[in-house]
């Protein structure tokens, strides 16, 4: 009788460990996944962008992430305003990303704001103004989702001067918001941040002047209890990485369009980032999808 109990025991615990064993594989697994971030497109009608973009997008399905993120600017331009162009661009961006064999997740650029500039036709009483284009299109300008244990939270950095410029700040309103989601996300879990204007950035050092958000400081002391892990910013058309203090990595992820689509733009070739999760660790590689041999070619056939 002893010798069955033994064998009982034996069977359950050895049932057990393999369980376990087999959801911490499963875990693991679900943990692992791959995204690609690609900003500043600047979709436009005529300088090939529509070409340039497509090959983007066929370079990013071959590579088949998970999903896609964008770090802002997807046309070019509404901040001058004329709502007939302006719809056209957010039109030729939407039908475009529909070649995406995989979710594409928006984030609102400072090109992507609507008749915010002087010279614009519209004005701010237009249901357009600001960021109703875009809201218009795709939603709400920021917020956060869930993929397989991680937290996105992709944020608004953009808001209009008192003499119609734009510049790099989260609003209040948005950070209270913040406040509040990051009472939900659990300490431990493992947090991406997308923005379009940078929270950390190497230009000054490099070139003088801010290209910073103004209140970048307090966006991420909200996150000093949490486990930040990547920021990914766009703007700048520049490719550059860095890790704080063995705590968290942010990367400018170079650009689409690069030099209005006339070549590279601070010597950054045009391209984008593929990144890849693996338990806790986040990997990434900068992708030449192609464009700048493409647009050589082109405009020698044109000469």
């Amino acid at each position: 009788m002893n010798n069955n109990k033994t064998i009982y025991l034996f069977l359950v615990t050895w049932f057990m460990v393999t369980l376990l064993n087999a959801q911490d594989h499963s875990d693991s697994a679900q943990s692992s996944f791959e995204f690609v971030f690609m900003t500043d497109i600047h979709i436009r009608p005529d300088m090939n962008a529509p070409k340039g973009f497509q090959m983007a997008i066929d370079a990013a399905n071959q590579l088949k992430p998970d999903f896609v993120l964008t770090g802002g600017d997807l046309i070019f331009d509404a901040l001058r305003g004329n709502q007939s162009r302006s719809d056209s661009l957010f039109t030729l961006f939407v039908e475009m990303s529909n070649g995406f064999n995989m979710p594409l997740y928006p984030c609102i650029g400072n090109h992507d704001l609507f008749a915010v500039y002087e010279e614009s036709p519209e004005d701010e009483t237009h249901p357009d103004y600001k960021y109703g284009m875009f809201e218009r299109y795709f939603g709400d300008t920021y917020y956060t989702f869930r993929h397989k244990g991680w937290q996105f939270i992709v944020l608004n950095s953009l808001d209009v001067t008192d003499d119609k410029r734009y510049k790099g700040h989260v609003n209040d309103v948005q950070m209270e918001w913040l406040r509040k989601e990051l009472l939900n996300v659990d300490k431990t879990t493992p947090i991406v941040i997308v923005t379009h204007i940078p929270l950390i950035c190497t230009w000054q050092f490099v070139n003088g002047g801010s290209r910073t958000v103004d209140n970048s400081t307090d966006v991420l002391q909200l996150f000093n209890n949490h486990n930040l892990k990547m920021v990914l910013q766009g703007h700048i058309h520049w490719k550059e990485h860095g890790f704080i203090n063995d705590r968290f990595h942010f990367i400018t992820g170079g650009s689409i369009a690069g030099n209005g689509w006339k070549g590279r733009r601070h010597n950054t070739k045009e391209g984008f980032v593929l990144l890849k999760v693996n338990g806790e660790d986040i990997s990434w590689e900068y992708v030449d999808h192609g464009w700048e041999e493409e647009r050589l070619k082109l405009q020698s056939l044109s000469r």
